[in-house]
């Protein structure tokens, strides 16, 4: 799981660069197959989901706040291979306009954006999809131990959860609550809801 809120993002790259891709993105491109289109990696690291997307086909615009990460990314061999069907952008992810797309992705990433920005990216990220395209994310609960971090992240219980999704089709909305450790062994509780939903 993700610990992207701590300092040393390189440290937690390097934990996870060698990852395969998120459940939530490998149901969302199951659903969509054999379509392809254009996705949007939110907050994409050195590209354990990008890669997925481009393995398949798909056009992405991958986007990280870290430089170091995204040169990491472009110099993978799927991203070499891929040619001009990969874009990127060193920004976050929450001040970037969002151009219309047919697939979301953001893994343990969007609630990073905190309590205040994440309402408006939430709409911009709906607004942005196309009809029949799909957002494929985690979402944090209030009894995740980041809860109390300050700055915040978004949290949301399970009704809030379930506004946000509201005149989406829900394909998967999985609640998981276990106690286990970071990517860099730090011990964590999560409260995590696993998000594939698609616009009507």
């Amino acid at each position: 799981m993700a610990e992207k809120q701590d300092a040393g993002f390189s440290a937690y790259h390097a934990a996870t660069r060698a990852g395969g891709p998120r459940k939530t993105l490998l149901a969302a491109l199951d659903a969509f197959a054999p379509k392809t289109g254009f996705a949007l990696d939110l907050g994409c690291g050195t590209g354990r989901d990008t890669v997925e997307l481009l393995r398949r086909g798909w056009r992405t615009l991958a986007v990280d706040a870290e430089a170091d990460a995204i040169a990491e990314l472009k110099a993978r061999p799927e991203a070499v291979s891929a040619g001009d069907r990969l874009e990127t952008q060193a920004a976050r992810f929450e001040s970037i306009a969002l151009p219309a797309c047919d697939l979301v992705n953001s893994s343990f990433a969007l609630p990073l954006c905190g309590t205040e920005a994440f309402p408006a990216l939430w709409q911009r990220i709906r607004a942005a999809l196309n009809p029949g395209g799909r957002i494929a994310c985690q979402l944090f609960g209030p009894r995740d131990s980041w809860a109390g971090r300050q700055p915040p992240p978004a949290i949301h219980g399970r009704a809030a959860v379930d506004a946000l999704l509201r005149g989406m089709a829900v394909e998967m909305l999985d609640e998981e609550e276990t106690d286990a450790v970071t990517p860099r062994g730090q011990p964590k509780h999560w409260h995590i809801f696993h998000v594939v939903a698609r616009k009507a």
